[in-house]
């Protein structure tokens, strides 16, 4: 069984306490601006074992009566149909998603606020859907100078020329489909509004990373480097922190290099800056809820090789950059690591060199190590699948969970009729004709009945995977990597 190093009930508790007291700090109205995944953080459970991925939802969930959520989206994204890369959905999209995930739990959704907003066409189209659909929305107007030039920013001509947007709840949580979408800004332009009016809220914001009260080096904090790799984030001391209280804190340079500018938006708000220092100006307290420093920093470094492979498939298929790996290598060098911490990869290959085909590995929870390798039926990710399966349920490795008579009808369905030169099976086709053998065969169904346990498995492919591999192994809960190369010599690859 997999080692927990985080207590999660610990954390719904606590966060939510401490959010309640931001609260009541002000003028029992808060702007939290809520950076990260919020109903899959798939990155937090993965380095934090035991954290469960729909943590930051739950604990909204405990905050239910006094909240409500305003998402936030750029009409610069919408113009150029910025895509979600986990989700592959456009920005604009995804707003509609998270409005229905959001009403799913019951929470409230205020509005849908657009920043840069200058009455673009295909924005004003989506504006009108939004209202269509019964959506309030808002506009925010780019102010020029920003960030620096405060006296125009905090005046009737920068923020003031923003809609105010009626909020009812004393929390209002400040969303958005992804980063540069315009919270920060979203949540000033507000505090502004409500000092006209006479109150006096606040603004915090919540990140999960990096853990402020963690040490810079601390893998937990590497591994978030290794995440932001390719938006050139980097972890640092928080100089205003250490300033102003002698405690040395982490942070994210983007905070620390606003921050003073953020400052004097605050005191030409209020008089004065409820914050002396970035870190001040969070809530998060996750690094108080791991209760096992070395099963997080394990976890942590595996994640950084995990994202190190990552990095070279991305910079194999056209999608990332050179510079992405090189910072990912410094940072395996600053947590000490290398490749071989990764158990899967060195089975794999040895496979592939074995057998001059594609193979790939897969970890169990205790440890085992099971391989496949491609066949004329199979595909070596469906192969090695299915071996997981046997081992997980004692089934003898040698032993047919499928007979090859329901696996040929399907290749020749695929080749004949629906125009597919590969006529091995993948991981969610055979995943298919595994749950029709169940129905007749008793030992199908007890391979079937392991699906679970794959959950938070290793595995490694000696090449890049096709998408519906890869996706059909993220379903599963497989921590994937692949070495950076497609099995064929073409150009094109799908």
């Amino acid at each position: 069984m997999s080692k927990v190093g985080f207590d999660n009930d610990s954390y719904l508790k606590m966060q939510s306490e401490h959010i309640q007291k931001r609260i009541a700090q002000f003028d029992n109205k808060l702007y939290l601006e809520f950076g990260g995944k919020l109903f899959d953080d798939l990155h937090a459970s993965r380095v934090l074992p035991g954290f469960a991925p729909d943590s930051k939802i739950k604990m909204l969930m405990q905050l239910k009566d006094d909240a409500e959520i305003v998402i936030v989206i750029s009409a610069s994204d919408i113009e150029q149909s910025k895509v979600r890369g986990d989700l592959g959905i456009t920005y604009d999209q995804d707003v509609l998603r998270l409005i229905d995930a959001f009403r799913g739990f019951g929470l409230f959704v205020g509005s849908v606020v657009i920043t840069q907003y200058t009455a673009q066409s295909v924005v004003d189209n989506f504006k009108e859907r939004l209202e269509s659909l019964g959506v309030k929305v808002y506009c925010h107007y780019p102010i020029e100078g920003y960030p620096g030039n405060v006296p125009l920013i905090v005046s009737d001509e920068g923020y003031g020329k923003n809609e105010y947007i009626e909020t009812t709840h004393p929390l209002v949580v400040v969303t958005a489909p992804g980063p540069g979408s315009g919270k920060m800004a979203t949540c000033l332009s507000q505090l502004y509004h409500e000092y006209k009016r006479g109150v006096k809220a606040g603004y915090a914001k919540f990140e999960t990373f990096p853990i402020w009260n963690l040490s810079l080096s601390h893998p937990v904090n590497l591994a978030y480097e290794a995440a932001t790799a390719d938006l050139n984030d980097v972890n640092m001391i928080d100089p205003f922190h250490l300033e102003a209280y002698g405690e040395t804190t982490v942070n994210y340079n983007r905070d620390v290099e606003v921050f003073p500018v953020l400052n004097a938006i605050f005191e030409k708000i209020a008089g004065e800056s409820p914050y002396k220092s970035p870190t001040d100006m969070g809530v998060n307290m996750v690094g108080n809820c791991i209760i096992d420093d070395e099963v997080c920093r394990e976890a942590s470094r595996q994640e950084i090789v995990r994202r190190y492979y990552q990095s070279l498939v991305d910079l194999r298929q056209g999608m990332g950059k050179s510079e992405t790996v090189y910072k990912i290598q410094l940072l395996m060098k600053k947590a000490g690591i290398d490749t071989q911490i990764r158990k899967v990869v060195e089975p794999a290959l040895e496979r592939a060199e074995q057998t001059g085909l594609p193979a790939a590995a897969i970890e169990l929870s205790d440890g085992r190590i099971v391989t496949g390798k491609t066949s004329s039926l199979l595909g070596a990710s469906a192969a090695a699948l299915l071996n997981a399966l046997k081992a997980l349920g004692g089934i003898r490795k040698e032993m047919h969970l499928i007979s090859p008579i329901v696996i040929e009808p399907i290749q020749d369905l695929k080749t004949q009729h629906l125009g597919n030169n590969n006529p091995r099976l993948h991981t969610d086709e055979i995943l298919v004709a595994l749950a029709i053998s169940a129905a007749t065969n008793p030992t199908a169904e007890l391979a079937m009945q392991q699906l679970e346990k794959l959950k938070g498995c290793q595995a490694h492919s000696s090449v890049i995977l096709s998408q519906v591999d890869n996706t059909t192994y993220k379903k599963l809960g497989i921590q994937l990597t692949c070495e950076p190369k497609y099995q064929t010599k073409k150009l094109f690859h799908r």
